[in-house]
Parts: structure tokens; C-alpha cells; sequence
């Protein structure tokens, strides 16, 4: 078995298309295909429903993807622990973190990491919903994840980068002091602009303003996070974001508010419990130092 057999078959897996696939790996359908025939008549067993114009994993399939990936995760290990005596000198680091986090703090995270180590590529990808941060993680889908709840049980290990402060992001024309701060039972009583169930900022919005058995009337539900803020700035209504992106929003022309009770929120760094990529470690070490330089105030709610 070839780690050339297990990246066509995970590709494959994931466009459920061997022409896809082929076209994304930039090589030529049939060897792709023979490969995954060898790899098939060395398993013994077929991989792949072959449906025409797709394909759609068999039940042996869908058992082999955790671990080709984990062997696919340890080979890019192994790898990388050579190039750390050339001080990290090449390597790929693959971390999942929903947008809003990945937008702060990630990004001031892989700044810090990528002036230590330029060589090091950094694949950043968003999780289908919350619970799937953690299980990308697990799987070795992902070597590193960023979420705001401590997920995965004993197979994962998490640190606690920072908490975040949540500020009530609105449009101009509502009636509030521009100071604030607002009471969260006000802010539940107002249409509000939201990204869809499952995601973590409307877990945060849920949450926090379904605290007290009210239930948040959400106006407008959008998949697109990055339509959130021109959403608000159109009127349309008023949401909650991390303070970066509500100053960023505030910048723009809407009014970004306190809440009372304020409410933060903690940030986790999530990796697989075992031996970390050199990479891996790396930005852990450098989250690490980010935590310890990190002012995480006590507030009075805390989401």
C-alpha cells in the first residue's frame, strides 16, 4: 500500500468523482483509476460503488477513510520530524476553526507562526457545524482545530487560548446610546441578522440571548458569515460578533455596542492527544505563549 493509493483514495472520497479528483490531484483519470483498482485487489474488497458519472463509498469504504487518513496524518509526521532538524524547513499544517475565529484570533496566530517558520504552509478550513471542529481533529482530517467549546472527550487535548469579548453589532438608525451599554433582554427583543443553525455564532446568539426562555427572532438567515455585517449595515438587522469584528463593523458605519450582562466566550486550540507534527507543535507553542500573554478578564456572562 502506497501513500500515492491513499491520497487518490481519500480524494476520490471526498469529490465522489473519479474525473473530479483526478482533475484536483492534477493527474490522468486512468492512472488514478488503476490505483485505485490495486489498492482495492490488495484490500480485497471494493472501495467504490462505480455509478456512472459518480461513485459513492461502499461500507468498506466508508470504514477505510479514518484510517487512511491517520496513516496519511503519521506519514506527514514522520516527515516533518526529519525536517526539524533542518528547523522546520517544509511541511504542511492543516487546522479547521469556524470563520469568526479564524479571523481573530487565528490570523494574528499563523502571523506569529509564519514569521518563525516562512516554510511551513498553513491550510485553514471551516467545520460543516460546530461538533465537527472537534471530530476533524480526531479523525486527523485536521491536525490542529479552533472552537469555542472543549469537545472530542479524552482523545483530544485543548488549551485555552483567550476569551473573547461578544459586542452587539447594530445599524445606525436603531435607538441606542452610542456608548451602551445594552441589556441582553433588549437586544433579544430586535430582529436580528444570523448565520444558519449549527454554526458557532448562532450557537452564541442562541445561547446568550435564549438564556432567559426568550426566544431571539431571527430576521434574516444567511449561510454566508461574510454577509452578516453588509446585512446589518443595510438595516436589515442587528447581530452579535466577536469585539475585532464589531469594531471592524463600527469602522463601517454601524454602531458596535456592550452588552450588560457583558458576555465573552473561550477559545480552544484542539489537537489529538499523541505525538504532534514538528509544525503542530509549533503553533501550539506559539498559542501557548499567546495564552500566557493574554488578559482574560472575569465578565458577567460568560457563553
Amino acid at each position: 500500500m502506497e501513500r500515492r493509493q491513499l491520497e487518490y483514495f481519500l480524494a476520490v472520497a471526498s469529490h465522489r468523482s473519479f474525473t473530479s479528483a483526478a482533475r484536483t490531484l492534477l493527474v490522468a483519470q486512468p492512472s488514478l483509476s488503476h490505483s485505485i483498482r490495486l489498492l482495492e485487489r490488495e484490500l480485497g474488497t471494493p472501495l467504490f460503488h462505480r455509478l456512472g458519472r459518480g461513485v459513492a463509498l461502499t461500507s468498506a469504504g466508508e470504514a477505510f477513510v479514518a484510517p487512511a487518513r491517520q496513516i496519511m496524518r503519521d506519514m506527514e509526521t514522520a516527515r516533518s520530524v526529519v525536517h526539524t532538524i533542518a528547523g522546520l524547513a517544509g511541511g504542511r499544517l492543516d487546522i479547521v476553526a469556524p470563520t469568526t475565529l479564524a479571523v481573530d484570533p487565528l490570523a494574528g496566530l499563523v502571523g506569529v507562526f509564519r514569521r518563525r517558520h516562512p516554510a511551513i504552509d498553513i491550510v485553514i478550513v471551516e467545520p460543516p457545524d460546530v461538533p465537527a471542529t472537534a471530530e476533524m481533529v480526531r479523525t486527523g482530517e485536521c491536525e490542529l482545530g479552533l472552537a469555542d467549546k472543549k469537545w472530542g472527550g479524552k482523545a483530544v487535548e485543548a488549551l485555552r487560548v483567550c476569551r473573547q469579548e461578544i459586542l452587539v453589532v447594530v445599524p445606525r438608525r436603531e435607538p441606542f446610546p452610542q456608548a451602551g451599554p445594552v441589556a441582553l433582554a433588549e437586544v433579544a427583543r430586535l430582529d436580528l441578522v444570523a448565520t444558519a443553525p449549527g454554526t458557532a455564532t448562532r450557537a452564541l446568539m442562541d445561547q446568550a440571548l435564549g438564556a432567559k426562555g426568550t426566544r431571539p427572532r431571527i430576521a434574516v438567515e444567511t449561510v454566508h458569515q461574510a454577509a452578516v455585517v453588509p446585512l446589518v449595515l443595510a438595516g436589515a438587522g442587528a447581530t452579535l460578533l466577536p469585539r475585532s469584528l464589531a469594531e471592524d463593523a463600527a469602522r463601517r458605519g454601524a454602531v458596535a455596542l456592550t452588552t450588560r450582562p457583558r458576555l465573552t466566550r473561550p477559545v480552544w486550540l484542539m489537537w489529538r492527544r499523541g505525538q504532534l507534527s514538528p509544525a503542530a507543535q509549533a503553533f501550539v507553542d506559539v498559542a501557548r505563549e499567546a495564552a500566557g500573554a493574554s488578559v482574560c478578564e472575569q465578565r458577567d456572562t460568560a457563553v
